[in-house]
């Protein structure tokens, strides 16, 4: 029994990044701004949302305690 199959080269890590790179469709720098301060703005108004919410837990408990 002999060996008659060829080994076949299998392509570089790099190689493969790079072919996966190339596929990817980059937004252009507008498009890239605005989703950026679209991020921003929503991460701010969640985390007042989540202080204020903090604020009246906080509060509605220590009332709850003192009774």
């Amino acid at each position: 029994m002999g060996d008659t199959a060829q080994k076949v080269k299998k392509p570089s890590k790099f190689s493969q990044i790079k072919a996966e790179f190339k596929k990817v469709i980059w937004p252009d720098k507008a498009t890239a701004a605005k989703r950026t301060i679209a991020v921003v703005v929503i991460s701010v108004i969640l985390g007042v949302i989540i202080a204020i919410l903090d604020f009246i837990f906080k509060y509605g408990i220590d009332f709850l305690i003192s009774l």
